[in-house]
């Protein structure tokens, strides 16, 4: 297993997650440890039935383990409530999904600022700069009044992560996130979650393609429920110099 160098983010020991299924308990976890260091980009795979989306809810505080200890940016996670998850969550996290998760007929600013609307300490003067500055971030200054429904799906990706980081969270998790693109448009998001890595962001991109895993600094592979390879990539190779080779587009 590697051990992160640097603060530690996310700290997985022991864990396990079993489910009542009819008669029958399923395992869908079986004593998974790691550490995430601050700055780390790591790809999570697995097939289906690996464990990948159960572990993915647990990273998300979605859900709780069985037993073992997950501590996200030094808070113990698993005796916690329901409200105090939600915060945890809110306040830690940003997610990033294959399915954008964006309210439709609704302008990317106002998508952006959603997160932030549960923030009482954060006015409403504030919650619209902060919005505008995570979307120049993903190169979407132009958009900020363009309704969702009227965006490409690489458009719409990047108003999901500038939400995900419109509250400058802890971890940044993506859920297949280039999984509902094409292949130009996939890298044109590669290249902007390496330049977020690039920039200190830790990063957990849980995935099925094997190919991204050669675009972060870390990889994970799940089987069965247990961590089957844990091994630091020394060869990251550039989104950017690939997209360069792609053919643009049509309706770019």
């Amino acid at each position: 297993m590697q051990e992160a160098t640097t603060k530690p983010v996310i700290e997985l020991d022991g864990l396990r997650r079993n489910f009542k299924v009819g008669g029958e308990t399923v395992h869908a976890l079986r004593g998974v440890s790691f550490t995430i260091g601050e700055g780390e980009f790591v790809t999570i795979m697995g097939t289906s039935g690996s464990g990948k989306s159960t572990l993915l809810n647990i990273l998300g505080c979605l859900d709780k383990p069985t037993s073992g200890e997950y501590k996200l940016d030094g808070v113990p996670v698993r005796t916690m409530s329901k409200n105090q998850l939600a915060s945890l969550r809110n306040h830690k996290i940003g997610f990033v999904f294959q399915n954008y998760n964006l309210l439709p007929k609704t302008t990317a600013v106002l998508n952006v600022e959603l997160p932030l609307m549960y923030n009482a300490r954060v006015s409403a003067r504030e919650r619209r700069e902060r919005a505008v500055a995570a979307l120049e971030r993903v190169g979407l200054g132009n958009r900020l009044e363009h309704m969702s429904n009227q965006m490409s799906g690489g458009q719409m990706q990047r108003v999901a992560i500038a939400r995900a980081l419109v509250n400058d969270p802890a971890v940044v998790l993506a859920d297949e996130a280039t999984g509902n693109l094409d292949t130009r448009t996939s890298f044109e998001i590669l290249v902007l979650f390496q330049e977020l890595h690039a920039e200190g962001r830790t990063i957990i991109f849980v995935t099925h393609n094997p190919e991204i895993a050669q675009y972060s600094s870390r990889n994970i592979i799940l089987r069965d429920g247990k961590i089957r390879a844990d091994v630091v990539n020394d060869h990251i190779m550039s989104a950017a110099e690939k997209l360069a080779t792609l053919p643009v587009n049509d309706d770019d």
